[in-house]
């Protein structure tokens, strides 16, 4: 195995993010906190590492309240399809409605990489996540877990990635 591969090789990531409180949880850090929780509670998955939580405005611009957001490298024996099942039933659990592209919401979980597997369905499962080197909210808490990982389509390195970022993309750690 070559040097490259060994950054993506197993490494599993899940972006997550919230703008909206839920009457559960509160405030969308919270809520993502629980949903972390939840989504190793049947023992299937497991949390490796977390980033540290970022405020980011939304892409594209609008006027709905900035989001919260981070990466989770996770480990699972899960097929790819069935790991992206599971954030749906999670998501839902904790109340997402699908309704249009880039709305508010209160919970999001996106499959962003699945070790080095190119994967393209139907369905709309796309691995690596289509748009996932063009946001600073995924690229940046990425970089915290998993710094010397690289893209395995694009062969950009996650720094690479950052420095081509559109300079229109707000973003801060959350203290």
């Amino acid at each position: 195995m070559n040097d490259d591969a060994a950054r993506t090789d197993g490494v599993i990531l899940i972006a997550f993010g919230a703008n909206l409180p839920t009457v559960e949880y509160g405030a969308p850090a919270k809520t993502l906190k629980a949903a972390l929780k939840r989504l190793t509670a049947d023992g299937d998955i497991s949390v490796a590492a977390v980033s540290p939580f970022y405020e980011t405005a939304p892409v594209p611009i609008s006027d709905q309240p900035w989001y919260v957001n981070g990466v989770a490298r996770i480990e699972t024996r899960l097929h790819a399809r069935d790991l992206l099942d599971r954030l749906h039933i999670v998501e839902a659990e904790f109340g997402r409605v699908r309704h249009a592209r880039n709305e508010a919401r209160a919970i999001d979980l996106d499959l962003i990489a699945y070790g080095d597997e190119l994967l393209v369905e139907q369905e709309g499962i796309q691995v690596p996540h289509p748009r996932m080197h063009l946001r600073a909210f995924v690229l940046l808490p990425l970089r915290d877990i998993v710094p010397d990982w690289q893209h395995p389509q694009l062969f950009q390195s996650v720094d690479d990635l950052i420095s081509g970022l559109p300079s229109d993309q707000e973003i801060r750690r959350q203290p």
